[in-house]
């Protein structure tokens, strides 16, 4: 442990003695190293450690893409960080050689689906509440299957008569279907008043969004819903 301490103590983050051309291609090569490594998207302060007080992340992650313009993969800013994902263009290639991206993702009924859009669009929301939306109840199996999948997490308690929880998507929702923050998400009040979207195609499943064929490098699931979550109402 002390070893280690002392190794990262003489980590040159600055690289004051390089010139500045050679130390901007070598903080433009740890970050993409650290991005690479990682199996979720990670965030400007992780990288912040890596580089200079001086350096702009933007304008090296600007760097980075121009780079691997060529390349079959890309860095994507998604989740509140970046991380790379192989371009849509080779999807097919990869779902043929592999299998990555059919059977092994992270499949959702429509009718999960149509769920976890609605608590994307209304969260906080409890489960009384999607009930509401959709005419019928939804069920302890819906929720629990979207919080195993890491989607959801249960968020704080509803002021309604026997404060049940309510239900939040989560950054694993947002990496899985290419969104950077909840605002990505289109406007649901503007698609209502220019009358692009009702309840009724939202039910249909016709606002569904889509897997963009963007493969990250590897993925990690997140925890569970916890038990009592589940068990609410």
């Amino acid at each position: 442990m002390a070893r280690s301490t002392q190794t990262e103590e003489l980590f040159d983050v600055e690289l004051a003695d390089l010139p500045p051309d050679m130390r901007w291609r070598e903080w433009m090569g740890r970050v993409e190293a650290v991005i690479f490594a990682s199996p979720k998207p990670v965030g400007r302060e992780t990288l912040a450690r890596v580089v200079g007080r001086d350096c702009s992340l933007d304008l090296l992650m600007a760097d980075i893409r121009d780079e691997l313009r060529g390349r079959p993969y890309d860095l994507v800013s998604v989740a509140g960080g970046w991380q790379h994902r192989t371009k849509k263009r080779f999807a097919v290639a990869i779902r043929t050689a592999t299998g990555l991206g059919t059977s092994d993702r992270k499949a959702l009924s429509q009718a999960e689906s149509l769920v976890l859009l609605c608590i994307g669009y209304f969260q906080p929301i409890t489960r009384a509440e999607l009930g509401a939306v959709f005419g019928k109840e939804i069920s302890r199996d819906t929720i629990g299957h979207l919080g195993k999948l890491g989607f959801i997490a249960a968020g704080p308690r509803s002021p309604l008569p026997g404060a049940p929880y309510t239900y939040v998507t989560t950054p694993a929702f947002l990496s899985e279907f290419g969104f950077e923050t909840l605002r990505d998400l289109p406007d649901f009040e503007k698609l209502e008043d220019a009358g692009l979207l009702s309840k009724d195609r939202l039910l249909a499943g016709e606002l569904m969004p889509s897997f963009s064929g963007e493969e990250p490098v590897e993925r990690e699931p997140d925890d569970d819903l916890r038990e009592a979550s589940v068990d609410e109402d």
